[in-house]
């Protein structure tokens, strides 16, 4: 049983797997979080009355 325990405890298989988990959830967060960002800046650039692009596109 304590082999068994020894080998659990050394076995590494699976490390990188976890770590590329990881790293694609944290990315994922980033650019769910930049998507964000830059549509509340898009929807404030079409929003302000006074802004030239509102003007150029307005008839």
């Amino acid at each position: 049983m304590k082999n068994l325990l020894q080998q659990f405890v050394k076995d590494e298989t699976g490390a990188t797997a976890i770590e590329y988990g990881l790293i694609v959830a944290v990315l994922s967060l980033a650019i769910i979080g930049g998507v964000g960002q830059a549509a509340s800046a898009l929807q404030w650039l079409f929003s302000d009355n006074s802004s030239r692009l509102v003007q150029a596109f307005s008839p």
